[in-house]
């Protein structure tokens, strides 16, 4: 007799990050769909991890985090955004941010929950709140700034909603939100008593002077808040896979009860490493800003010319690219067909989107090198 399984997750495949990588690899194209660097991360990051290992820190750490790494994490807290917190009792290493959305999500979505989520989204999120049995309400970004409705939140309200996901600086779009952003989001879920998970992993990536601006900087936010955050993005180690949470005493204990039965821990001699790290190298964090502007003006000003439309991204390290000069596909096909003909891999923004997308844009990651960028740029170019 053959074996059948119903599926818990009947509607999904696998991510497109996983798809367009693997066909960037398969036509040997220059990748930039998937969000990671194609430079190393700092020597003396790596020279820690040896010495930790070295050492003997191999062993389980313990399930909330090295405390030293949780004080580290703190005292930046402080330093940015003003915010004292208890570091054993507030913030929780997790096995990169998705783990900590994954588990902020289990903590607080039950079934028949509604959950609100701004397309385009983030595409861990849907996942993990069907699993909690929870129904996802999508709103709409507002383009072509990819702004939140904030009267549409108020009218999508109502008894069985729970959270609301944030994410700021926005992937896929670049987007952020501004202080009168989290001003009409405190009031909100104030007033309805509700939940926030703020997805910042692109905490430090924020363009032309601007303030990222935090959950954490409104005290009466973050009391309601999982603010979720990235080493890997930060220190341009994305296949480390090490992230953390930071939430008020209450939240964090219910976290924990979730994250002890997925991961229960992180690599130890990697939190080791990054504690120090932190601590020897806070200029690294401070100057991503300026880091990553130089390389977003050097893909934009390379292809003023190309046939593409672009307003510079605000954060991240990803530019949309608009086509509609090029080509009237769908852009999932444009993307593929970009990939195997052309030889560049970009993500397509509409399966972030509920809603069928007409406008024709595509996502480039510049986290590269400028060799790289320059060798993609000739090449767009020439479309």
């Amino acid at each position: 007799m053959d074996l059948s399984l119903a599926s818990k997750l009947p509607h999904v495949g696998p991510t497109i990050f996983s798809v367009m990588t693997q066909l960037a690899n398969e036509h040997n194209a220059i990748n930039l769909s998937q969000g990671f660097p194609d430079f190393q991360c700092p020597k003396a990051l790596i020279e820690r991890v040896h010495f930790y290992m070295k050492r003997g820190e191999n062993q389980y750490a313990p399930m909330a985090g090295v405390p030293l790494l949780q004080q580290q994490i703190a005292a930046k807290v402080d330093n940015l955004y003003q915010l004292k917190i208890r570091a054993q009792e507030e913030v929780t290493i997790t096995s990169g941010a998705t783990e900590a959305l994954f588990c902020a999500i289990q903590t607080v979505v039950k079934p028949s929950d509604e959950v609100i989520v701004f397309d385009p989204c983030y595409d861990s999120y849907e996942p993990a709140i069907c699993l909690a049995g929870g129904k996802v309400v999508h709103l709409t970004l507002v383009r072509p700034d990819y702004h939140i409705d904030w009267a549409r939140v108020r009218a999508s309200i109502n008894h069985r909603t729970r959270l609301i996901i944030i994410n700021s600086p926005h992937n896929p779009t670049g987007a952020i939100l501004t202080e009168e952003d989290l001003q009409q989001l405190a009031d909100i879920v104030d007033e309805h008593d509700l939940f926030v998970i703020s997805d910042e992993v692109y905490e430090h990536i924020v363009f032309e002077g601007e303030a990222h601006q935090s959950v954490l900087r409104y005290s009466n936010l973050y009391r309601r808040s999982f603010a979720i955050f990235s080493f890997g993005k930060t220190y341009h180690v994305t296949g480390w896979k090490v992230g953390y949470c930071i939430a008020p005493p209450m939240l964090s204990n219910e976290f924990r009860k979730v994250h002890q039965f997925v991961t229960f821990d992180t690599a130890t001699p990697l939190q080791f490493a990054l504690a120090d790290f932190m601590k020897s190298s806070p200029q690294h964090y401070l100057a991503l800003p300026q880091f990553y502007q130089q390389k977003r003006d050097l893909f934009c000003r390379l292809l003023k010319d190309s046939k593409f439309k672009l307003t510079p991204s605000k954060g991240t390290f990803f530019q949309l690219l608009e086509y509609s000069g090029i080509t009237a596909e769908h852009d999932v096909d444009y993307a593929k067909r970009l990939t195997v003909d052309t030889g560049i891999a970009a993500i397509p923004i509409s399966v972030f989107s509920q809603q069928a997308i007409k406008d024709k844009y595509l996502r480039f990651c510049f986290a590269k090198d400028d060799a790289t960028l320059i060798r993609a740029a000739e090449i767009l170019n020439q479309l």
